[in-house]
C-alpha cells in the first residue's frame, strides 16, 4: 500500500514536469519548423496537454484496465471544467474573445454526445472505438483548417505572446520533445501501476480510480496552464486549453484505450452517474462561455459554482464507494 502511494506521488510528479517538458519542446520545434502561431497554438500544445491523458489511458488499457482508462477520460473533464475553470476563474474572472473558442463550445457539447450515444449499448467495441479516432483525425483536420483561417484572432495574439516569451534553442527543444515523451510513458507506466494496487487493496473498481486520482493528476497540466495564462491576462489562452483538451479526451483518449482493449460491458455507473455529470458540466460552460450578446464570460460566481458542482460529484462517488 505505501509502495502504491508513493508510486502514484512520484508517477503524478514526473508526469506533470515530463508533460511541461514535452508541451514546451513540441511548440519550439514546431515554431523553429514555421508552423504558424495560431496552428501551434490549437494544435500542438492542445494536443499536449492531453498527452498525460492519452499515455496514462492506453497504458491502462494495455494492462487490461479499460475502465480506468474510460474513467480517466471523463474524470478528466469533470475535474477540468469544475475544478480547473472554476479554480481559474476565482484567480482571474476569464472573459473569452476567441471566435474559434466560441466554435469548438458547441462542437464539445455535440463530440459529449455522440460519445453516450457509444455507450448506450453498455459496452465500447473496437470498431466504435475506431469511430471515436476518426471523430479525432476529423478534429484535428477541422482545427488545422480554423487556425490557417483564423488570422487575427484573440488566442492567436495570447499564443504569439506565450511562444515569445519561452525561447529555446533548436537542439533543446529536439531534446525536450523526445525526452518529455518518453518520461511520459515512464511516469504513466509508473502511474497506472500505484493506481491499480490501490484499487485492489481499497476494493474498488478502476472505473472509481480513474475518476478520482486518476484524472485529477492528467489533469495537473490544464491546471497549472490555465492558471498561469489567466493571471497574465490570456484569457483564451485560460479557457482553450479546457476546451481543446475535453474534446481530445472524448475523441483520442477513450478512442485509443478501446481500440486497444474494448469494453464488452461497461458499469451502469457510466451512463447513470459520470457521463451525464459530465455533460451537465458541459452545458454550464457552454451557457456561461459562448457569449451570445458579446464576449463570454466566467465571473468568480460562475466559478464558484462550478467548484462546488465538482465538489458535489466526488461527494457522490465517495458515498457510492462506501454504501457499496
Amino acid at each position: 500500500m505505501i509502495l502504491a502511494a508513493l508510486a502514484i506521488l512520484i508517477g503524478f510528479v514526473l508526469l506533470v514536469w515530463s508533460a511541461d517538458r514535452f508541451v514546451d519542446g513540441a511548440a519550439a520545434t514546431a515554431k523553429f519548423a514555421g508552423m504558424p502561431s495560431l496552428l501551434i497554438g490549437m494544435v500542438i500544445v492542445g494536443f499536449g496537454t492531453s498527452a498525460p491523458e492519452m499515455v496514462v489511458s492506453a497504458m491502462a488499457a494495455v494492462d487490461g484496465n479499460p475502465e480506468l482508462a474510460l474513467g480517466n477520460a471523463l474524470g478528466s473533464n469533470i475535474v477540468n471544467t469544475g475544478l480547473i475553470l472554476g479554480i481559474t476563474a476565482l484567480v482571474a474572472p476569464i472573459v473569452v474573445h476567441s471566435r474559434i473558442i466560441r466554435r469548438e463550445l458547441p462542437l464539445l457539447f455535440v463530440i459529449g454526445l455522440f460519445t453516450g450515444w457509444l455507450f448506450l449499448n453498455g459496452s465500447l467495441r473496437r470498431p466504435e472505438a475506431f469511430s471515436l479516432l476518426v471523430g479525432f483525425f476529423g478534429l484535428i483536420g477541422w482545427t488545422i483548417f480554423s487556425s490557417l483561417r483564423g488570422k487575427g484572432d484573440a488566442l492567436e495574439a495570447d499564443t504569439e505572446k506565450e511562444l515569445t516569451a519561452n525561447t529555446m534553442s533548436i537542439h533543446r527543444a529536439i531534446f525536450w520533445l523526445f525526452a518529455g515523451l518518453l518520461l511520459l510513458i515512464i511516469s504513466s507506466r509508473i502511474l497506472v501501476w500505484g493506481a491499480v494496487s490501490i484499487a485492489q487493496v481499497l476494493g474498488v473498481s478502476d472505473l472509481i480510480i480513474g475518476l478520482t486520482i486518476v484524472a485529477l493528476g492528467t489533469s495537473l497540466p490544464e491546471l497549472a496552464a490555465s492558471v498561469i495564462a489567466a493571471r497574465k491576462g490570456e484569457h483564451d489562452i485560460a479557457i482553450g486549453n479546457v476546451v481543446g483538451s475535453n474534446m481530445f479526451n472524448l475523441l483520442a483518449v477513450v478512442g485509443i484505450a478501446g481500440v486497444i482493449s474494448p469494453v464488452p460491458q461497461l458499469s451502469a455507473e457510466v451512463l447513470t452517474r459520470d457521463w451525464p455529470v459530465m455533460m451537465a458540466m458541459t452545458v454550464a460552460l457552454f451557457v456561461m462561455a459562448y457569449g451570445f450578446r458579446g464576449p463570454g464570460r466566467i465571473n468568480r460566481i460562475e466559478g464558484s459554482l462550478l467548484i462546488f458542482a465538482f465538489i458535489g460529484y466526488n461527494a457522490w462517488l465517495v458515498q457510492s464507494v462506501l454504501v457499496g
